[in-house]
C-alpha cells in the first residue's frame, strides 16, 4: 500500500472517530401530535426516536395546563418508536414530557406542548 491510501484512510478513520459519538443519543425525530398541534381527540401519543429504545428505561407522561400528571396506560416501545395509549382527554393544552434511554446506554429527554380543540 502506499503512503497516500494509507493517509487517506487514517483521515477516513479519524473521520468516522469523529463523527460516531454524535449518533449514539436517541434524539426525537417525529411525533404525533406534533409540537405546538392543535389536534381533535387524539388517540395515542406516538414518539419516532433515531436510535432504538430499551423499554424499560424509557417513558412518556402527560400533563394538563395544571402541571398534573394524567393517567394513562403505560407507554408501549419497539425499536426506536413508543407509543402512549390516551383515553378520552377534555379540551385543554397538554404538555408531552419524555426521558429515553437508547440501547447503547444514553439518556435524552424533552418536552412539547400540544392542544385539544373543543
Amino acid at each position: 500500500m502506499g503512503f497516500a491510501f494509507r493517509k487517506s484512510a487514517a483521515a477516513a478513520l479519524l473521520t468516522l472517530a469523529i463523527w460516531t459519538p454524535a449518533f449514539g443519543h436517541a434524539h426525537l425525530s417525529k411525533s404525533v401530535p406534533a409540537p405546538g398541534a392543535t389536534v381533535s381527540q387524539p388517540s395515542e401519543i406516538q414518539l419516532t426516536f433515531t436510535e432504538p429504545l430499551e423499554p424499560a428505561f424509557s417513558i412518556i407522561e402527560l400533563h394538563d395546563a395544571a402541571g398534573k400528571t394524567v393517567q394513562t396506560e403505560k407507554a408501549q416501545v419497539k425499536d426506536n418508536v413508543m407509543r402512549l395509549p390516551l383515553k378520552s382527554l377534555p379540551a385543554g393544552r397538554y404538555t408531552v414530557k419524555w426521558r429515553v434511554l437508547s440501547v447503547d446506554t444514553h439518556k435524552t429527554e424533552g418536552d412539547f406542548p400540544f392542544t385539544v380543540q373543543p
